[in-house]
């Protein structure tokens, strides 16, 4: 068993939507020199769009631990699976299917537009200009209980355990309220689906932003919950921006070095790095111990693991 699945089987207390900090589930990272978790992020960006249904099948089917992806929200308050609030100029093509001029992209705003109209673009038809060895297919922005959805069936169907999920709320301060709901109202939704669905108790919620991983806390202690961090300060200056301590710390990897590792199993914290592509730097990643690690090529990783 991988390391977070044994976190998050840890995890399975009875517990109400309810719960306050005082009800919290211990989420500590177990330490030692496990196989680190596979993260296939959007999917499986190297080889299919990002975030798609058909991603996810194809990282699950190579065998991830988990799905990691970014959710939005739109006028309908659903929960959308995107990495932008908007269309992406460089993967999406409008509702009479014409490419969207960079400077006009923003104003396809997912949040002002009904799950109809963001079903009308196409998000799949396009290569990404940085994996050029990406296979395209037409696809929409899933929302998420359309993902979680096809991949039970899909390991239901074909004898197989489930991954687990990554779910990263896409967050910034400067789209409160323009692009994005604020960061309790974004919390609660996102919590409520996770929930609904059935998956709180076994996935991941990371962001970058403080503010919605603080909001989110309260609400539902099942929950594990990862910073992300881009950014050059100290550990202590980052954890001290949380109301918490979280169970995962998640930063780029060129910033991962054996110190970072060693505090973090000091506080009782794991780490997943992102976004880790090329063997050279997952061997290093492996090297140090690592508890995940996210990446475009699950199968580059998945390959390498086996061989161990």
């Amino acid at each position: 068993m991988a390391k977070l699945e044994r976190l998050l089987f840890a995890a399975l207390i009875p517990c109400s939507f309810a719960c306050g900090p005082d009800q919290q589930v211990d989420h500590n990272m177990p330490t030692g020199s496990l196989r680190p978790d596979v993260h296939g992020h959007r999917g499986c960006r190297g080889l299919l769009s990002e975030n798609t249904v058909a991603a996810f099948l194809k990282a699950s089917d190579l065998g991830c631990d988990f799905l990691e992806l970014d959710v939005v929200v739109n006028a309908d308050g659903e929960v959308v699976v995107s990495h932008e609030p908007w269309m992406e100029h460089r993967i999406c093509l409008d509702k009479n299917g014409d490419t969207i001029p960079a400077t006009q992209e923003r104003s396809l705003n997912i949040y002002r537009m009904t799950t109809a109209e963001v079903r009308e673009c196409d998000c799949g038809s396009l290569r990404h200009p940085d994996f050029p060895s990406q296979e395209s297919r037409s696809a929409h922005k899933p929302l998420l209980s359309e993902v979680v959805e096809a991949v039970r069936e899909h390991a239901r169907s074909h004898g197989k355990p489930e991954s687990r999920f990554n779910v990263e709320i896409k967050s910034e301060p400067e789209l409160y309220g323009s692009h994005q709901p604020q960061p309790d109202a974004f919390a609660l939704l996102v919590a409520s689906e996770l929930q609904r669905l059935g998956i709180d108790s076994m996935c991941i919620v990371q962001s970058f932003d403080p503010f919605v991983l603080n909001a989110i806390r309260p609400l539902n202690s099942k929950l594990a919950l990862a910073l992300l961090v881009d950014n050059t300060e100290s550990l202590d200056t980052n954890l001290a921006r949380l109301t918490f301590t979280p169970d995962i710390y998640s930063p780029k990897y060129k910033a991962v070095n054996q110190r970072l590792v060693d505090a973090l199993r000091t506080k009782g914290i794991g780490i997943a790095v992102w976004t880790v592509n090329e063997e050279t730097d997952m061997k290093k990643m492996m090297a140090l111990g690592v508890d995940g690690i996210i990446t475009d090529y699950p199968d580059r990783l998945i390959g390498l693991l086996d061989k161990q």
